[in-house]
């Protein structure tokens, strides 16, 4: 049997292949899933790569499967570990902390204004795979971003870095990594000036960056020898398919609850009507990831928030009975009471995630009366809320759960209207549409309405 295009995504544990054939008719289709432990600790990522393969062989009861192209999502050894150096925390730092985000990275240390001694010991004990180096607008403040240019430079990792800042300080910058281990990527300002936003080109170059340099990150050496197509980070991909998916139906929110951490991903303009009191730019493309909010392996934190007497009585049991569901929680629920559970922890991870991401409308007072603001991303004109990700594609009340969102907002909160319609990517292909857009972008997007159950 022979498909068109296989897509892996290779986690941290888990890797996933999702197979795609007629991807070059009008009514592509999504042929099936396989899936085997991850094999980082191996050195070589592609002993379970294969194993995945096999496994869809035999799902698909075929003995030899063949495909004309690979593509691969990754979060694997780490996922793109990055770190954010800027002048102003509310300025150059969120804009190239937005970027980084946005491209799928993790970030592991942003810093504003010049760097100090911890600061570079962090950095030389994180050995991120990314450094990003941004900080005044254009023809504005220059020390800054290149102070923190020489201190890095000191350290000759051999790590490429990404420089996003005052366009004065591009030949400069030149100089200080030349005859270095550390290849430079220029690009444009990431904050060119006073309440612009301008993270696209750098969200680009990042993704560039990390499939360059992927090779070099542990267990993923020989990850070229199989796949030929593009890599990117699986919650970069995430976003893509967002983007693609937002020109198609219009704006969305989309939802991704796992095991260690929530990822929210939304595009939308915001309204009118929000846009003209917001004190700071949002970008139209906006990522935040949760690290305390996960059901699996940091189930622990979302129990503390709940509490453990409001969660028992949720789920109508006794506290013995609870405090053997937390001690003995398994990777994917089976019993009623097991699915019940990771429902409450899914919805307080939700509700709290969202929350975390969207804005709010604060009043001021003064000599002229009350003035109100918004603050943050504005989430009232999302049309769509989108579920993926293993809670909210296969939990029985994934809708119900996502439906709460409107219903939770204490009158302040830049949340969607509950006219929202919520969808969920049944077949969990997202991230690798995403990838899949890339090269086929008509092909991704009939796929992702189908499996989103929208014509």
């Amino acid at each position: 049997m022979k498909i068109n295009v296989l897509v892996a995504e290779i986690g941290s544990t888990t890797t996933v292949v999702n197979a795609f054939d007629e991807i070059f008719d009008n009514c592509p289709i999504f042929i099936g899933q396989g899936q085997a432990p991850t094999s980082v600790r191996e050195g070589d990522v592609n002993i379970g790569l294969r194993a995945a393969i096999k496994d869809l062989s035999e799902r698909l009861s075929v003995d030899n499967l063949e495909y004309d192209e690979l593509m691969s999502t990754s979060s694997a050894a780490g996922g793109l570990k990055m770190t954010v150096h800027g002048l102003v925390y509310d300025m150059t730092v969120r804009a190239a902390k937005e970027a980084a985000l946005g491209a799928g990275a993790n970030l592991h240390i942003i810093t504003a204004g010049k760097m100090r001694r911890s600061d570079i010991n962090k950095l030389k004990e994180i050995k991120p795979n990314i450094i990003l180096i941004a900080g005044g607008v254009d023809y504005g403040e220059r020390e800054t971003a290149l102070y923190n240019a020489e201190l890095i430079r000191g350290l000759n990792l051999d790590i490429p870095i990404i420089y996003a800042g005052n366009k004065e300080n591009q030949e400069e910058i030149r100089e200080i990594f030349k005859d270095t281990k550390m290849k430079l990527y220029i690009t444009e300002n990431v904050y060119p000036k006073i309440d612009q936003l301008n993270i696209e080109p750098t969200r680009k170059i990042i993704q560039e960056v990390f499939e360059e340099h992927i090779i070099y990150a542990p267990g993923m050496g020989k990850v070229r020898e199989m796949v030929k197509g593009p890599i990117i980070p699986t919650p970069g991909a995430v976003m893509l398919a967002a983007k693609l998916l937002k020109e198609e139906i219009g704006d969305v929110l989309v939802l991704d609850v796992g095991g260690a951490t929530t990822d929210v991903h939304s595009v939308t303009e915001g309204s009118d009507e929000i846009n003209r009191i917001l004190v700071s730019p949002e970008p139209i493309s906006k990522r935040t990831v949760e690290g305390d909010l996960g059901v699996y392996v940091n189930l622990n934190n979302i129990v503390e928030r709940i509490g453990l007497n409001n969660l028992a009585s949720r789920l109508n049991i006794d506290s013995e009975k609870l405090k053997n569901l937390v001690e003995n929680h398994k990777p994917i629920p089976i019993s009623d009471i097991e699915k019940s559970f990771i429902e409450e922890l899914t919805f307080e991870a939700v509700i709290t995630a969202v929350k975390r991401h969207a804005g709010r409308l604060r009043d001021l007072y003064g000599p002229s009366g009350k003035k109100t603001i918004a603050e943050g991303k504005d989430l009232s004109n999302v049309k769509y809320v989108v579920g993926t990700g293993g809670a909210l594609t296969r939990l029985p009340n994934r809708i119900e759960i996502m439906k709460r969102i409107p219903l939770n907002n204490k009158g302040n909160e830049l949340l969607p209207n509950k006219d929202v319609k919520i969808l969920v990517d049944n077949n969990y292909i997202m991230a690798s549409l995403g990838v899949l857009s890339e090269k086929y972008p008509e092909a991704a997007i009939r796929l992702m309405k189908n499996s989103l159950g929208i014509e």
